[in-house]
């Protein structure tokens, strides 16, 4: 399956979830246009408290629709937005990427992938038990952060459902997601 985009979204304000749109524009450097999240600087809530002037590396939040499907499987009913994602992917295992790796989406829009979104208890807030689906251990033990990508606007662009996705990862060794 080609990778693409299944679903874009956005909200002017601090809700848990995002208000899905035709269309979304990301701005260099800044972020999805008419999103509280949209600036050079932090803007979640909790990271604003600690320090306000930390650059944003959470611009954008991306998620892949496939584990949707696995949260049908355990009795959960998730879809676009729902999560607080700006993008919802198929296609592609966003997890797997590298710390860099560039994503093209759609004509003109990239974004470079800086980490891992923690995971936090408004999950649960949305669904009872659900972030228990979202947090796991690997095969050796290491514990597995579920709840999508974050990046940063590298070229502007408008972004809509069915755009295709072309990723480019970065050379050198290749550096594992952290949470940002």
């Amino acid at each position: 399956m080609t990778p693409h985009v299944i679903a874009v979204a956005r909200d002017d304000t601090h809700r848990f979830s995002k208000v899905p749109a035709e269309e979304i524009t990301l701005l260099k450097g800044l972020g999805v246009e008419g999103d509280a999240h949209c600036g050079e600087t932090v803007k979640h809530r909790s990271r604003v408290k600690a320090d306000p002037t930390q650059p944003n590396l959470r611009q954008v939040h991306l998620y892949q629709a496939e584990l949707f499907d696995e949260y049908a499987e355990k009795g959960f009913t998730v879809g676009p937005a729902d999560l607080g994602e700006n993008i919802t992917t198929r296609g592609i295992d966003l997890l797997a990427l590298p710390k860099g790796a560039v994503l093209e989406l759609g004509r003109e829009a990239r974004v470079e992938i800086t980490g891992l979104r923690n995971p936090c208890a408004q999950i649960d807030a949305f669904q009872p038990g659900l972030l228990s689906a979202f947090i796991c251990r690997d095969a050796n033990g290491k514990l597995m952060r579920r709840t999508g990508v974050m990046g940063i606007v590298l070229a502007s662009g408008k972004v809509r459902p069915d755009d295709p996705i072309v990723v480019h990862l970065p050379e050198g060794e290749h550096r594992a997601l952290e949470r940002v």
